[in-house]
């Protein structure tokens, strides 16, 4: 297997011709038969019959054979391909691989299963593959609270000679603000969904408050904390400079996060989104603390920090921009410096809404959205195969799908929905599955043929549109 990072960094564009396949992706043979590409019955490795029922119902309701061909590809691909369902010590255990990576990342564990939430009432053994993703993130939070990446086992991994406290439980250990919020999210919200609180032990609640005192840290008032990473590597955002620990901030409420949800060093610790993100979790975390442990100690401390970082997110996260007049900036550093842009994944400034964080029509956001896609977002990138954000990550004129799912999902207007369709129907380069990214001017060109949270998340886009504006579906786009 391709590892699709040091790959990436030494040529650039990955072509689709010389990917890795997996032996579920099949092209259409034509625009006229669109044959599933799902992997056989007996070699998925999930099969949920409450999804199986989503899955045709809303195909039915999709008139466009290639939309809802690629429906039926990306919607399962999570549970197809990437979760190992156990039970441990009597309890259910859920590892779940990003697809091509086998390791399991806390932001990406959560949204892969996020769309399969609600379906959970309908299949016990959905809810207990769910309930096990639950129990294993607690397990990896209490590993290492700094750590985005577990491996399965103790087996230790590539980046085991990185510049920071590794252990061989870990795939890498970068320290990321939203890697501890999706966890908190698929908790909290499994319990409202389920009013099932039984995962919240004793030990699970040390592992929340385990989360509480690592955003303390990271808050950095006294000192830098504990946390500082090095890495040797020609890639500069693979690493922190100023003896690991990233430039300087000014200690003024918020919280560091010393890498994006890119997994790419901030350049200014102050993440504005995962800030905001942050903000949602703590007041998630304090309900949870006092509604079911009675713990009045833990939940006022969350909602302080809460508070805390809001106050300073009034202060710090916005500016009066030149063309969009006030509008929310990528990254701060308390000292009066601000960047201007916004990354593809979910934490992003265009995802606020998605995540709870902020309305769809807050004129702070409005603004934000409106540079968002302009000249003046130096990430935002149109050409003949599409429009849409890139990312340091990868590089300019690679688009990520994700940000075009994420600005449908974001969006009221029927003709910007019906538009990012279009553009992630012909840019899936006959594999019917959604990728990392698509060169601007040749979707041929992309990265990543198996990254199940792009295919499930676009599953999850098609079921909004589906419930909120079928008249979209109802033609062929």
């Amino acid at each position: 297997m391709i590892n699709r990072r040091k790959f990436i960094a030494q040529t650039g564009v990955v072509s689709a011709a010389i990917l890795t396949v997996p032996s579920f992706v099949n092209a259409a043979k034509s625009k006229l038969e669109f044959v599933s590409n799902r992997p056989p019955l007996g070699k998925r490795k999930f099969t949920s019959k409450a999804i199986e029922a989503v899955i045709l119902t809303t195909k039915s309701k999709i008139k466009d054979p290639e939309l809802a061909w690629m429906f039926e590809n990306c919607f399962p691909n999570t549970l197809d391909t990437t979760v190992e369902f156990e039970v441990k010590n009597g309890l259910p255990d859920t590892f779940v691989i990003t697809g091509d990576i086998h390791a399991m990342w806390l932001r990406d564990s959560t949204a892969q299963v996020w769309p399969y939430l609600p379906y959970i009432k309908d299949d016990k053994e959905l809810y207990q593959l769910i309930l096990g993703v639950i129990h294993r993130q607690g397990k990896c939070i209490s590993i290492d609270p700094y750590a985005n990446a577990f491996n399965k086992e103790a087996t230790g991994s590539e980046w085991e000679t990185d510049m920071t406290d590794m252990k061989p439980e870990l795939h890498e250990r970068k320290w990321e603000i939203d890697s501890l919020c999706y966890p908190v999210r698929m908790a909290y919200h499994f319990w409202k969904n389920t009013n099932d609180a039984s995962f919240f032990t004793a030990a699970y609640e040390k592992t929340m408050q385990l989360i509480l005192t690592t955003f303390e840290e990271q808050q950095r008032k006294n000192n830098k904390g504990p946390y500082r990473f090095a890495r040797k590597t020609e890639k500069a955002t693979d690493t922190l400079n100023a003896g690991g620990f990233g430039n300087p901030i000014k200690p003024v409420g918020l919280i560091c996060s010393s890498f994006r949800p890119s997994d790419d060093a901030t350049i200014y610790a102050f993440l504005i989104p995962s800030n905001y993100f942050a903000v949602v979790s703590l007041r998630q975390m304090a309900e949870m603390f006092l509604k079911i442990r009675n713990n009045k100690t833990l939940a006022n401390r969350c909602e302080s920090l809460a508070n805390e970082v809001e106050k300073a997110l009034q202060k710090y996260a916005s500016a009066n921009h030149l063309n969009f007049g006030q509008m929310l900036a990528f990254e701060v550093d308390g000292f009066g410096n601000q960047l201007f842009m916004d990354d593809t994944n979910v934490p992003s400034l265009l995802a606020l809404p998605y995540l709870g964080c902020i309305s769809e029509s807050d004129s702070l956001y409005l603004n934000t959205r409106r540079f968002i896609f302009s000249e003046s977002n130096p990430w935002y990138f149109k050409g003949k195969a599409g429009a849409g954000l890139a990312s340091p990550h990868v590089g300019e004129e690679m688009i990520w799908p994700l940000s075009i799912i994420l600005q449908a999902m974001t969006s009221k207007d029927k003709d910007e929905i019906r538009t990012c369709l279009q553009i992630l129907k012909k840019t899936h380069a006959g594999t019917g599955f959604i990728h990392e990214t698509f060169h601007v001017d040749d979707a041929s060109k992309y990265t990543r043929s198996w990254f199940a949270w792009a295919n499930t998340i676009f599953g999850e886009l098609m079921l909004k549109v589906a419930k909120e504006n079928p008249s979209i579906l109802s033609d062929v786009l």
